[in-house]
């Protein structure tokens, strides 16, 4: 029989060896031991990167288009007032939490310019409860401008989130596409629009 002392041993080492091969949390990203942490992709789904890149890529088009710069950087005036409406997920994923982070992206991108005021996400969500309107994923032309003159925006932001998925033996392919439009909500006129496309693949 084995004794006591060596059965305590034993639980020790054996506790030991589970436990270092069990799971391991590990921190990344600057000033850690693993910079680089967030900078792999785990999946073909939508990642922080991925939305900083498509919003990136459509609000440098915006700020260096015609219509920023003559409008709204040298535009005579106070700084116009810009309404965000949601923008549609014409994907076939879920990403309730993905859409609310790119809409954050969109919305402190504009703020920081420091040439727009921006409503908040918040007051307009007010609004619309306030008005009767029902809050909706997709855009509606009537109760977007109804909903910016409330709000006393001169434009809307708008837009729409697809995907194209592909197989091909072991591979995935997901090429998402971020389309962005302004609308000046008194004409309805399209002031500016741009595409910006992100491609993730997984390869088993």
């Amino acid at each position: 029989m084995i004794s006591s002392k060596k059965m305590v041993v034993l639980l020790l080492v054996c506790s030991f060896f589970i436990v270092s091969c069990g799971p391991k949390a590990t921190r990344g990203g600057p000033g850690t031991d693993d910079a680089k942490l967030d900078q792999k992709a785990l999946s073909t789904k939508l990642d922080r990167l991925d939305i900083e890149y498509l919003v990136k890529e459509n609000t440098t088009a915006l700020f260096d288009s015609r219509f920023w710069k003559k409008e709204i950087e040298y535009g005579e005036g106070n700084p116009p007032v810009i309404a965000i409406l949601p923008i549609e997920n014409n994907t076939a994923e879920h990403l309730e939490d993905e859409m609310a982070i790119l809409l954050s992206s969109i919305e402190t991108s504009l703020v920081n310019s420091g040439l727009v005021n921006v409503v908040s996400r918040e007051r307009q969500q007010q609004m619309v409860a306030e008005l009767g309107m029902q809050q909706s994923a997709t855009f509606d032309p009537a109760s977007a401008g109804r909903l910016g003159k409330q709000l006393g925006a001169k434009y809307y932001v708008t837009g729409k989130l697809g995907a194209v998925a592909e197989r091909l033996k072991d591979m995935r392919r997901m090429q998402y596409n971020l389309f962005i439009q302004i609308l000046d909500i008194e004409t309805g006129m399209l002031k500016f629009q741009n595409e910006a496309v992100r491609s993730k693949a997984l390869i088993k």
